[in-house]
């Protein structure tokens, strides 16, 4: 049975799961990791995109973050590609170095955010990586570490975190911790690695109950939340698939679609493949990439090679053309059959 498509949009809770081929290690050393971390660090900056807990271990990693202004899968190619690319080099190696496919699991965020934050960094603990809570504070890679202010990672929501459990920083630091401690012994948590039917209600005890009581409950794999949750994000993603074979079905060749761009903003089209820090340039090349990466659903890299520029360069593009209040405007013209 084919693999349902990701589902993904501004603001969705991701926790995302990748483990290394064949459950090999992906990490030999701590200059990998630190190399994985400065590459993850840099990707999530430049695309604004908001992470709230992190480890790395051995053969796999965990991250929860929300999508921003750039795809999740966007992110994630660039982060998987260029470390693997780094990995091979290094160690002299050929062929693949993570599984084919990435886990990713689409989380309600008001019910699961804080457990999705403990699970994730009590990873090195269950593990036995690290002895005890007094270890993980002290560990450096995962996110627990920033929580308790032993290091800063100026790319990870430390904040928004630490304010879900008290205002005052110091007060918030000790409850967190409290409650991360009392996860020990809850063990591994299948229920908050993946969604479906059974894990959003929480058991086959649970299911049962609601069948009997006549509820309907509706789940989905890649989802971890409520039955409503899980409606409504099915509902929205349809309305977006929706919206994109439109688009797609009329819209115009990467090319064409430049040209349009150019005549709006009354430029030349090859001005858009220059480094020129022009405003009004500028302003065009950001409404041309969000149009291509964002609404129809183009790779970054595809754009780069159109524009001559980097892939990173696209990303940041990107975010600025969410931002322009001019972009419907210009998507519509953009995009007209």
């Amino acid at each position: 049975m084919p693999r349902k498509a990701r589902i993904d949009a501004p603001g969705a809770l991701h926790h995302i799961i990748i483990r290394g081929i064949e459950r090999k290690a992906i990490f030999k050393d701590d200059a990998d990791k630190d190399s994985f971390i400065e590459r993850l660090g840099s990707i999530l900056n430049e695309t604004e995109t908001p992470c709230y807990a992190w480890v790395l271990m051995t053969n796999h990693v965990h991250l929860l973050m929300k999508t921003g202004y750039v795809p999740i899968a966007t992110i994630m190619r660039r982060l998987l590609t260029g470390y693997a690319q780094q990995f091979n080099r290094k160690y002299k190696r050929h062929g693949q170095l993570f599984q084919n496919r990435y886990k990713s699991i689409l989380c309600e965020e008001d019910t699961y955010l804080k457990e999705l934050v403990r699970y994730i960094h009590l990873n090195p603990v269950r593990a036995k990586m690290v002895k005890n809570m007094a270890e993980l504070k002290l560990y450096k890679y995962t996110g627990h570490s920033a929580l308790m202010g032993k290091y800063v990672n100026d790319w990870q929501v430390v904040d928004y975190v630490l304010n879900l459990f008290e205002k005052d920083c110091k007060t918030a630091r000790r409850k967190y911790a409290l409650f991360v401690s009392k996860g020990i012994d809850e063990g591994d948590r299948p229920d908050l690695v993946g969604g479906g039917l059974l894990r959003s209600v929480g058991g086959w005890s649970k299911l049962k109950l609601s069948k009997k009581e006549g509820v309907r409950i509706k789940g989905d794999e890649r989802i971890l939340g409520s039955s409503d949750f899980v409606k409504s994000v099915l509902r929205k993603a349809n309305e977006d698939f929706d919206e994109y074979t439109k688009l797609k079905s009329q819209a115009p060749e990467l090319d064409e679609l430049i040209k349009r761009i150019s005549v709006y903003y009354k430029i030349d089209p090859e001005d858009l493949k220059t480094s020129t820090k022009n405003r009004q340039i500028a302003k065009a090349r950001a409404a041309l990439c969000y149009i291509a990466v964002q609404k129809l659903k183009l790779n970054c890299t595809d754009v780069s090679r159109n524009l001559n520029i980097v892939p990173s360069a696209v990303s940041k593009a990107v975010c600025r053309g969410q931002k322009d209040p001019e972009r419907r405007k210009v998507q519509c013209i953009a995009l007209k059959a």
